[in-house]
């Protein structure tokens, strides 16, 4: 067994996950196969460090993946691992590829489903584990960003042309295009026509601005967000500064001076480079602070919107990615429906995408809410020809309202178009039609991402949700990087990783991570003290005797056991802003409603002539205008808890 010592190494993660895949696959994979594979790995972990877990592993997983498709066998010739005598599997735990795929590579008639999880559990489990990556990766991920620039320019041509056909006679069927460009022609006035169709009701002027949670372009502070400087004039003219960036018309008169200094020009967007995992960073654009105010009101509207629409409500989903995951395990099982995943997708869609489809009234709102340029890192700016990168609010919604458009048009009957499922850039369609949705997402200048796309066999992945054959095949991913000091990030993502072990009966992963967190934290609690579904702080759902939390006392006031446990808080910054500027915050925080739309009509702005008011029941809203939360500040304190109570049901 694994020896158990004070420091958590990766590699021990991975040998107490195969002790539990021995457990398990016992009937194949025996004790002396678990020794011989624990003994070859170390030896390839002290020549390869992480690097063996978080990219040669992945290696094999999506050569595992590519095969179930039954399109090509699994050649470890092609990998970095030796393979069985006589076999094309390779030699390690070929116990349980062999298990799945006959000698030559091909996929079994019936391939054992626990073996599949099992080996994408090894494989995938630090696939994405946030480790420091290569510094030179930040130059590539830079240079496809401006590749992808260049070449979403020349898809605007092309799209100009469709729409100037459409827009001169769109009945006219000409003579001089081909037939490829007759269909696009064809899919693209019926896209109009349901956008036509979703929008008909909306009112892109009935919004309520708001701020996002992220930086923007000019590094404003959390409580400068509020101080107006430069505004571009395309948005003051569609949205008028005394309706949309003041709390109301005392506000305007008394803020004269500020109005008058606000400059009316064009600002850029900043990208910035944040940390993603070893396989490099994740690009953003921070959007001008004037243009993220606008774009979250006008985002959320959309999203609300969209989301009650009879025409989108079972298509197209933003705060529930439970559809689209239940359409993957579906596929799965049928092999009916199939899971397209776009690359690069926020860049992709271009404005002439935008105009062509989006009704002229939305479609200028939405280019009019949108930056022009973007300031790489190195200080050049890059004149946009994408209708928004990531980082801007209405990159999402627009995004998944084109491919819904496009694919929705490009079906060939109702049956198929309601079939169709969209989340962001994660797509379910029938499997009879997924060869003409990629042709004909990829005639307006989307991309497919065709390795991450299951259009054959029976592996479909959607939203988090990996399946075969019916089954939920999702391995336990490992992100956060442990660390021996307390910390609120590690203590909250490992409690989880153990808890996911637990229910995937992974018992000696699950140990062995209790035994370094409590090493750590001392007691932890366990998820059953609470009697929630949700428990109010971090928990486990088993805990040894021994680490479960002593410390309780009786509160006399509230009439409850109490537990002391540990809690995370993030940290509240107190800072006094202008009172105009505070009842403008508190109005934005009241009037964005819930995130999952739950509450949202009872602080609808009403049309008064300004756009922040709001309903008298909204003053009774626990909110502070006075505190702000500081990202990536929390901290871990013990608080006192409520024990379950006797009039709770207990879980059996």
């Amino acid at each position: 067994m694994v020896n158990y010592r004070k420091s958590l190494d990766e590699y021990k993660v991975i040998a107490a996950l195969l002790c539990d895949v021995q457990l398990l696959h016992s009937e194949v994979f025996t004790p002396r196969s678990l020794r011989l594979t624990l003994r070859k790995m170390s030896l390839r972990y002290e020549r390869e460090g992480i690097g063996l877990l978080t990219k040669t592993f992945a290696r094999l997983g999506k050569a595992l993946d590519r095969a179930l498709s039954g399109e090509v066998p699994l050649d470890a010739t092609k990998l970095p691992f030796k393979r069985l005598p006589n076999s094309q599997l390779p030699r390690f735990l070929g116990e349980l590829f062999q298990c799945i795929f006959s000698h030559d590579g091909w996929i079994l008639p019936t391939p054992c489903v626990r073996s599949i999880k099992s080996l994408r559990l090894i494989l995938y489990c630090f696939y994405k584990y946030e480790v420091p990556y290569d510094v030179t990766l930040e130059q590539d991920v830079i240079a496809k960003f401006v590749k992808t620039e260049d070449e979403v320019s020349t898809v605007n041509a092309s799209l100009s042309v469709i729409a100037e056909r459409l827009a001169s006679n769109p009945r006219w069927k000409p003579t001089d295009l081909t037939q490829d460009q007759l269909v696009s022609l064809r899919v693209a006035r019926r896209a109009r026509r349901l956008l036509w169709r979703l929008f008909s009701s909306f009112d892109p002027m009935e919004i309520s601005p708001r701020h996002g949670p992220g930086a923007v372009a000019d590094k404003a502070t959390l409580w400068d967000k509020y101080t107006w400087k430069t505004i571009s004039p395309r948005l003051a003219a569609q949205y008028p500064l005394d309706a949309y960036f003041f709390a109301s018309l005392g506000h305007v008169c008394d803020s004269l001076a500020e109005l008058n200094s606000i400059k009316l020009e064009e600002s850029s967007a900043r990208v910035i480079l944040v940390p993603k995992d070893s396989r490099g960073p994740r690009l953003i654009s921070c959007e001008p602070l004037a243009f993220q105010w606008i774009q979250q009101g006008l985002g959320r509207a959309i999203v609300r919107h969209v989301e009650h629409h009879a025409l989108t409500m079972y298509n197209i989903h933003f705060t529930d990615q439970s559809p689209n995951q239940c359409g993957a395990l579906l596929g799965s099982s049928t092999g009916r429906y199939a899971t397209l995943d776009l690359a690069e997708a926020s860049d992709r869609v271009t404005v002439g995408l935008v105009r062509l489809l989006f009704p002229e009234h939305i479609s200028d709102v939405l280019l009019n809410c949108r930056t022009l340029s973007t300031a790489l890192p190195g200080g050049e700016e890059l004149p946009l020809h994408k209708f928004a990168p990531m980082g801007s609010a209405l990159c999402f919604p627009v995004l998944a309202l084109c491919v819904w458009a496009i694919l929705t048009a490009a079906m060939p009957d109702t049956d198929a178009r309601e079939s169709v499922l969209v989340y962001g850039d994660d797509v379910i369609v029938p499997t009879a039609q997924a060869a003409n949705a990629i042709e004909q997402l990829e005639a307006f200048g989307l991309k497919v991402n065709r390795d991450k796309s299951c259009i054959s066999g029976l592996f479909r992945e959607s939203c988090g949700m990996d399946a075969y054959l019916g089954e939920c095949v999702t391995p336990v991913r490992f992100r956060t990087v442990w660390s021996s000091s307390r910390c609120p990030d590690v203590y909250v993502s490992w409690i989880a990783y153990a808890n996911s072990c637990y229910s995937k009966r992974y018992y000696n992963a699950h140990d062995f991570i209790v035994r370094h967190l409590t090493e750590i934290y001392g007691e932890i609690p366990q998820a059953d003290m609470f009697g929630t579904e949700f428990p109010p702080c971090p928990a486990l759902l088993a805990v040894p005797e021994a680490y479960m939390p002593s410390r309780r006392r009786s509160n006399q006031d509230l009439q409850r056991l109490e537990y002391y446990v540990w809690d995370v808080r993030p940290k509240l910054i107190q800072h006094e802003i202008d009172g105009w500027k505070m009842l403008l915050r508190f109005f934005s925080n009241a009037n964005s409603g819930s995130s999952h739309g739950e509450g949202f009509d009872k602080y609808k702005p009403r049309r008064s002539g300004m756009a922040l008011t709001v309903d008298d029941s909204v003053v009774d809203t626990a909110f502070s205008v006075r505190s702000y939360t500081k990202r990536s500040s929390s901290t871990l304190k013990r608080r006192w808890l409520p024990e379950r109570t006797n009039n709770r049901p207990s879980d059996r």
